[in-house]
């Protein structure tokens, strides 16, 4: 069935194209078109089921209400509670969101930069991938409006909303260290990516300070090889002369493997082994033992991003937004 248009209305209503799309657009009294008139357009509009051409109206008016979402991994409750939020407050401005995924690959991300622009989305929220730059430079040459979200280039002039990941993985170290930990291991992502190195910065100066840093601990963990990287790192560790007695997980999705193996070794939490992870991990349901976790500020991440690409949008702007939320340790033991 062939969508409805303007013309059918003006046709079965009796008066001009222009006169509906006025109606349509909430112009009538511009227009000065009567109350009786305006009323019988919506009301054939209704009974026609006419849905408007968003794309011819985005070419009009050179906007197509419309974001490009791209995250990193769709499969990570952080990133899908991030797109769920981001969605919810996109909405409020009136605005689609339009999701795709990079799976960590800086080649896929630039493919879906790509896709979006040919949807014309009004701008982009983007948690960039290692190696990303030269596409976020595109972008910012051309004068896109750009949002980066929990991630960040410190070299390119772009917004972003980040958490102090420094603070929060000293915190959690330091929780280890009070909780008697005498030997602290962390296993995290290997790449260059700035919230994954300041992770990493908490975690040694905690333990420089206290004496008891060992570079040896260090486990990094290939994200395309993470289901036998993990195992292989837990393994390894408990391999150490000196009894590794604690571990700091830095995102969530190593947690929820390497809480796994150590169940799978019969590694008793927190008796045998100390645990703090970056955000609350799927495996927690299924342990009746209260695990310290970061909580990142989800919400207000989502909520700022948003906030800040409709300031880009709507003011036409060049200028960029720097904001760094905190993160907050939850289940500490008393």
């Amino acid at each position: 069935m062939a969508q409805v248009s303007i013309k059918d209305i003006a046709q079965k209503v009796g008066v001009s194209n222009a006169t509906v799309s006025l109606v349509l657009n909430g112009k009538e009294k511009g227009g000065r078109i009567s109350a009786e008139v305006a009323s019988r357009i919506r009301e054939v509009a209704k009974e026609l089921n006419y849905e408007p051409n968003n794309l011819a109206r985005s070419l009009r008016v050179g906007k197509s209400r419309t974001i490009g979402l791209i995250i990193a991994d769709i499969s990570n409750n952080f990133f899908a509670s991030l797109a769920f939020y981001i969605q919810e407050f996109a909405e409020k401005y009136e605005y689609a969101v339009i999701i795709t995924n990079t799976n960590e690959s800086s080649g896929k991300m630039g493919k879906m930069i790509n896709v979006l622009k040919s949807r014309q989305v009004d701008g982009f929220i983007i948690v960039p991938t290692e190696d990303g730059e030269k596409h976020i430079s595109e972008l910012i040459a051309s004068r896109i409006p750009v949002v980066l979200l929990d991630r960040y280039f410190p070299d390119l002039p772009v917004s972003h909303v980040i958490v102090n990941n420094y603070h929060a993985s000293l915190d959690a170290t330091n929780l280890l260290i009070n909780l008697g930990c005498k030997n602290v291991a962390l296993l995290m992502y290997d790449n260059q990516l700035p919230h994954m190195l300041e992770r990493q910065k908490g975690y040694e100066e905690a333990l420089k300070k206290a004496n008891l840093f060992n570079p040896r601990l260090i486990k990094k963990i290939n994200y395309s090889l993470i289901t036998r990287d993990i195992p292989e790192a837990i393994d390894a560790l408990l391999e150490e002369e000196q009894k590794v007695d604690g571990i700091f997980f830095a995102t969530n999705s190593i947690s929820m493997l390497g809480i796994k193996r150590l169940m799978e070794l019969h590694i008793t939490i927190p008796d045998d082994m100390k645990i703090v992870c970056f955000d609350k991990s799927d495996a927690f349901e299924f342990s009746n033992i209260s695990i310290p976790y970061i909580q990142q500020p989800i919400k207000d991440l989502g909520r700022k991003a948003v906030d800040v690409l409709m300031e880009l949008i709507n003011q036409d702007t060049s200028t960029f937004t720097k904001i760094e939320l905190f993160a907050h340790l939850l289940n500490v033991p008393e």
